[in-house]
């Protein structure tokens, strides 16, 4: 990418700093191991507030560039109050990690206030149906996306040293805040995810004779343990149907199952099962904890199944408590 100097004419960033500018943001991504997706959700930020202000190097610009993009974010963009927050986050980690420059109007940058809304949840007999309407791996994880309470990626990057059948627990890794923690195997999916391993057993059997069958390891087990990529306890519980070219290093290996292709078959699910509710992979997390605490389970406890920080994220689920037959009666029903 080429940027405008000072006096308005061009120069290129190949030949004015080595490495260009993107990738050296990459490059400090990758080294504080933000994940993938982090990654480029802030490249594409900034790529974006350099065309916005007409491709002048981010060195010549400041507070008055940076207020004016996230308001024409929200003014002419219309963006949610997250979505600003995380350009902000993206230009922040420029200014401080790439650059190296800690100006003092940085602190003053004020964060888009993100309103509280109710989290939308199905019914227990809407999760009946949504389910039923769906099959095969996408079924299998979504039943454990409810079942389990678990995000949508930590199901996803679920490796086969996690799941411990004997005593129907799963380990979660890394989870939200870097943070593992346990959370129950429900019973009810014991055969089908036993099957879904031999399934992934017999994929890497396969590959591993033609030659490729080594995952990617997080951090740098794979440098200290060379030989662990190769394991069949470090592969994904779900694999991805394809190889694919990784994005960080460039080798060819089988990644997780996509996510693209489970939010298609919600979707799909979803129009068959007739729910008129906003449904995504998220608002089965949602069910979940709400599910819990209408059967009366401590908050606590669905806090750190959750695997919440603090216990006030919990308590918006508690809105349930003040619903129906549990909370209070309208005046009109005692009419």
């Amino acid at each position: 990418m080429n940027y405008r100097d000072g006096n308005g004419g061009v120069t290129d960033a190949g030949q004015e700093q080595r490495p260009r500018l993107l990738d050296e943001v990459r490059r400090r991504l990758r080294l504080k191991h933000y994940s993938l997706r982090t990654e480029q959700a802030y490249v594409g930020w900034i790529r974006r507030f350099i065309l916005h202000n007409d491709k002048r190097h981010p060195r010549d610009m400041g507070a008055v560039e940076v207020e004016r993009f996230l308001s024409d974010l929200a003014v002419r963009g219309r963006v949610a109050a997250g979505t600003q927050n995380q350009a902000l986050s993206s230009l922040l980690f420029l200014y401080r990690e790439v650059l190296a420059i800690d100006l003092p109007w940085m602190e003053k940058m004020v964060r888009a206030k993100r309103p509280q809304r109710l989290p939308s949840v199905l019914s227990q007999t809407e999760v009946q149906r949504l389910l039923a309407a769906m099959d095969g791996r996408p079924w299998l994880i979504a039943s454990l996306l409810y079942g389990t309470g678990m995000r949508l990626m930590e199901c996803l990057r679920l490796r086969i040293k996690d799941i411990d059948f004997s005593h129907h627990e799963i380990c979660v890794r890394d989870g939200k805040g870097g943070k593992d923690r346990r959370t129950m195997l429900p019973r009810s999916l014991t055969d089908a995810l036993q099957r879904e391993i031999e399934r992934a057993r017999t994929m890497h059997a396969s590959e591993l004779a033609a030659g490729f069958g080594a995952t990617r390891l997080p951090g740098a087990l794979a440098r200290k343990y060379p030989r662990a990529a190769q394991e069949f306890a470090w592969q994904f519980v779900f694999p991805s149907v394809q190889r694919a070219i990784d994005p960080l290093d460039g080798a060819t290996r089988r990644h997780h199952f996509d996510d693209a292709i489970l939010a298609r078959a919600m979707k799909s699910a979803r129009q068959r099962a007739n729910i008129d509710k906003p449904l995504s992979a998220h608002t089965l997390r949602h069910s979940f904890a709400t599910h819990l605490i209408e059967a009366g389970y401590d908050i606590r406890t669905v806090q750190e199944l959750l695997g919440h920080k603090n216990v006030a994220t919990t308590q918006i689920y508690t809105h349930v408590l003040n619903r129906g037959g549990h909370g209070v009666l309208s005046p009109l029903d005692r009419v």
